[in-house]
């Protein structure tokens, strides 16, 4: 379902057999399975709308889960540390869970869940398959609605990643989401302005890429390289939109819930999203390189670039 409320953009309508188009922010994609074939022009529709900075929307699109995974349907399999419990795609490990929880399971439902999702994208976005990395797979089985964090932390915040540890030096972050609860809640989200917009009303009053403190933060092992220019921006306008109160309460931006047995994907470093409320959800996020994109402009790389004037990755 799309809520009402303020409009980001208006998309034109298109014809296009299993491909839908609502008014905001969303696009609907009728695809039922995980893998393809998928027809040229819905891989070109597909691939155009992502780019472009909307949300994919699959409402035909479950995960679904084994007997024995539907026992991990319970907020006490994640240790109360952190935020999730998360599969690390090198070694392999789950991190995040309880000491009791049966990791074995875990391990094997976000080891299946990665592969179906990277199945999809490579076979939805042939473009993207060269410049590929598949990292993090996260479950998230705690109720987002009531949790406090510091407003850095809060994904109830309006937001662009920015992951402080790991810049990207303009590679792209790609996510994508599944609602797995068993009876009928949504996962709500907002959606913000488009990049440029937001880009623009902050930019201003952002402070100079520093290359010392990119220098020292990775010489102290706070950040696994150097930062680049638009690391140091992006991670700007990261913490800006969550520190303004004003900013979050009157920005331009629209509600959305994602039902059970639904799935979702877009760029989360160029669309603005709050996550408000949901429980048991997975998501697999992708690294992909900047020269994969179809339309490179439309990164928040060139975009940045644009505004400011000037390179900002080496």
């Amino acid at each position: 379902m799309l809520s009402t409320g303020k409009e980001v953009r208006q998309t034109t309508p298109r014809n296009c057999v299993g491909w839908t188009v609502i008014p905001g922010t969303l696009e609907l994609a009728e695809i039922e399975r995980w893998s393809g074939p998928f027809s040229t022009d819905l891989r070109e529709r597909a691939v155009d709308a992502l780019e472009e900075g909307l949300v994919i929307y699959f409402p035909r699109l479950p995960f679904t889960l084994e007997a024995r995974e539907r026992l991990l349907l319970s907020p006490s399999v994640a240790d109360g540390k952190a935020k999730n419990v998360s599969l690390d795609p090198a070694s392999g490990s789950v991190k995040g869970a309880a000491p009791d929880a049966d990791r074995a399971a875990l391990q094997t439902m976000l080891d299946r869940f990665a592969s179906q999702a990277t199945q999809l994208v490579g076979e939805l976005f042939p473009a993207y398959v060269a410049g590929l990395e598949r990292a993090r797979t996260s479950y998230r089985p705690v109720e987002i609605m009531g949790r406090s964090y510091s407003p850095l932390k809060d994904d109830k915040l309006l937001h662009v990643d920015a992951f402080p540890s790991t810049p990207t030096h303009g590679r792209r972050i790609l996510r994508l989401f599944t609602n797995i609860a068993p009876a009928g809640q949504a996962r709500i989200w907002r959606v913000g302005e488009p990049f440029e917009d937001f880009a623009r009303k902050f930019l201003p009053s952002l402070p100079r890429p520093n290359p010392v403190s990119a220098w020292f933060f990775a010489a102290v092992g706070a950040t696994k390289t150097r930062r680049s220019p638009y690391d140091q921006l992006m991670l700007a306008l990261h913490d800006g939109a969550k520190r303004d109160a004003a900013y979050q309460k009157g920005a331009p931006q629209v509600e959305i819930g994602f039902p059970p047995g639904t799935t979702w994907l877009c760029y989360t470093d160029q669309v603005l999203h709050a996550a408000l409320a949901g429980q048991f959800a997975l998501e697999q996020t992708f690294h992909i390189d900047l020269a994969s994109m179809v339309d490179v402009t439309r990164s928040p790389l060139r975009v940045l670039e644009s505004l400011a004037g000037r390179p900002l990755a080496s």
